[in-house]
């Protein structure tokens, strides 16, 4: 369940509550704890050791020169300079706190898969006072795994997964239809609005329309909340988003439809996330109306981050990429004569068959690093590979340098889908577009879904020539110019 969001705005809050607003006894003894750690490790031989690394400047650690880093082209040189100093674990202070940082993909996945006694996840104060304690990126043990476990096979299901393709073909043929060939069509933008509506669909059934404009317009207030400032006060922007919260404006509306299900009886066959919530909801641990709100609020966030912006890079990457924009075009067009030949319409299984496209996907992900990492924070003394991590501090498993490292994988730089056509690396330790562990995202397999029926949809019908844009890596992976395209559409037999 791990997003790129939360990592994000991880760096971006804590920097500024470091500088602002973190409490000075509490720094006073995270310095403190950091450097009896520190004598420690280096004068006693028997235990474990800390990684090398530097704790930066008192108080401000290595942010600031973290954050500079994350504006520039090459978001990973930060990293990538100490790993070529300290190895590829080190010790740093970013975040507000005490960090151990890790590019070994070996080390990261011990992480990720350990329980809650040994890892939890670590998140600035503003986040958790927006997502609620009883968020499912919050919370752990037997619950956290139970909610998991449930979503997860929902989107792995193929009647979940054939709603999706209906829903996701309506939504971006309505999309596409309005296009015109004399003003750029901004992908972004495009993607944004087709994501969001086709995952409310499948969490809580709501079909565009009114109240899905209301519930888009307050989660747009919302989710600026997590980029704010963590200052809870009337005229903040994070007052603003909780009060969103708080007076019930999104998730009455929510509540509403979990409550209308309870009593019109629930389906034995899911149509959304609430039905199977409500259908598994065991007697001894009971799922609230407000917890299942709270969640199902939570979960819209890929639909407005994630999937957009795989969707949008994709299209970058084929832009300059004529050779493997021809041959994804080629394979999605045989596909599309085959089956008017046959007079079927796509499944969403005929769309996960295109393997020259499942290759632009799995690429676009190693390259774009929509998550670029993720953070947990230590319960007790650990040691793995003899490293020591520390009761109390911050692990951060960085996995942009990874998928970035030449030895890994040959011209890393390169937007290169033939590197993925055999699959040999894509269940690899090395590659981990979507985070790992317990908290792996559920929904992996509908986000290549989703990719794929755009780009055959685009493809298919249109001819393209994309305006020069760059990709912005802070505090959220993005286009500078929403990716502005000039499409002209393709004849019948084109």
């Amino acid at each position: 369940m791990d997003n790129l969001l939360w990592i994000l705005f991880v760096i971006t809050v804590s920097l500024l509550s470091t500088i602002i607003f973190h409490n000075k006894n509490k720094l006073k003894s995270s310095s403190s704890s950091s450097r009896s750690h520190f004598i420690t490790s280096t004068t006693t031989r028997n235990l474990p050791q800390l990684p090398l690394g530097s704790l930066g400047w008192p108080f401000l650690g290595e942010t600031l020169e973290f954050i500079s880093c994350a504006y520039s082209e090459r978001p990973e040189s930060f990293v990538d300079k100490r790993r070529c100093m300290y190895g590829k674990v080190f010790k740093s202070h970013i975040f507000g706190t005490s960090t151990i940082v890790s590019t070994d993909a070996e080390v990261s996945r011990f992480v990720l898969q350990s329980d809650a006694k040994a890892f939890v996840p670590s998140y600035p104060k503003s986040l958790t006072e927006l997502m609620g304690k009883s968020s499912i990126l919050l919370i752990n043990g037997s619950l956290q795994r139970r909610i998991h476990g449930l979503i997860g096979a929902f989107f792995k299901s193929p009647h979940l997964k054939a709603q999706i393709t209906r829903d996701m073909q309506k939504y971006v043929q309505k999309s596409m239809d309005t296009w015109t060939e004399d003003q750029p069509i901004y992908i972004q933008d495009e993607t944004k609005s087709i994501a969001f509506q086709v995952l409310v669909k499948a969490l809580i059934s709501l079909d565009p329309g009114e109240e899905m404009e209301f519930l888009k317009k307050q989660f747009q207030e919302f989710i600026s909340g997590l980029m704010s400032l963590p200052v809870n006060i009337p005229g903040s922007q994070l007052y603003r988003s909780l009060q969103a919260r708080a007076k019930k404006k999104m998730v009455k509306l929510v509540q509403e439809i979990v409550q209308s299900k309870r009593s019109g009886g629930i389906s034995t066959v899911p149509k959304d996330v609430i039905d199977v919530l409500l259908l598994n909801n065991a007697s001894d641990q009971p799922l609230t109306d407000d917890l299942i709100a709270d969640n199902m609020i939570d979960m819209m966030i890929p639909g407005e981050d994630s999937v957009p912006v795989l969707m949008t890079l994709a299209i970058k990457y084929l832009s300059d990429c004529p050779a493997a924009l021809n041959q994804l075009t080629e394979e999605n067009m045989k596909l599309k004569r085959l089956k008017a030949e046959l007079g079927e319409p796509l499944s969403w299984s005929d769309y996960l068959s295109l393997t020259f496209t499942q290759a632009v996907i799995t690429e676009t992900l190693r390259m774009g690093n929509i998550i670029i990492g993720v953070m947990r924070k230590a319960m007790k003394d650990i040691e793995f590979k003899g490293y020591l991590i520390p009761k109390g501090w911050c692990f951060f498993a960085y996995f942009r340098s990874v998928h970035l490292d030449e030895s890994n994988y040959d011209w890393p730089y390169q937007f290169n889908p033939w590197r993925w056509q055999d699959n040999k690396d894509i269940g690899n330790c090395n590659f981990t577009p979507f985070g790992g562990g317990q908290r792996l995202c559920p929904g992996l397999d509908l986000a290549r879904l989703e990719a794929s029926i755009f780009l055959h949809n685009f493809v298919t019908q249109f001819r393209w020539m994309a305006e020069e844009d760059t990709v912005v890596n802070f505090p959220t992976v993005r286009m500078k110019r929403r990716l502005p395209v000039w499409v002209k559409r393709r004849g019948d037999s084109s």
